[in-house]
């Protein structure tokens, strides 16, 4: 992997297979980390399962790259910055999601009938 993308990329790479392998989630930001990880689901068909596309950005070959991974980004803003700018945002979302998620009444707590 250093030899094709360079030790960075082999990094992305590497850390975001640990992650798929301790169940950690990752949020891929831009259309680097997106290549770096995108080699996970040659490897495994479930290999990204445990990834979200933080957002798509502005490159063409990003757009292109997410549809064919399978992977729906949450922000599509057009962002060219890189440096973690649209997981920054996004895992705000995330965030707020999973407190949404945890803190909801089921229709039993609610009193909600179900006529």
């Amino acid at each position: 992997a250093a030899t094709l993308g360079g030790r960075e990329l082999a990094a992305i790479f590497g850390a975001t297979l640990a992650a798929r392998r301790n169940n950690v989630p990752v949020l891929l930001d831009g259309f680097v980390c997106t290549a770096a990880a995108a080699a996970l689901a040659r490897l495994h068909p479930a290999g990204l399962a445990h990834t979200i596309a933080a957002h798509v950005s502005a490159e063409s070959g990003h757009r292109r790259l997410l549809e064919a991974l399978g992977l729906p980004p949450l922000l599509d803003l057009g962002m060219r910055l890189g440096e973690g700018s649209g997981a920054c945002l996004a895992v705000n979302i995330v965030r707020s999601a999973l407190e949404c998620h945890a803190r909801m009444a089921s229709f039993a707590e609610a009193g909600v009938s179900e006529k």
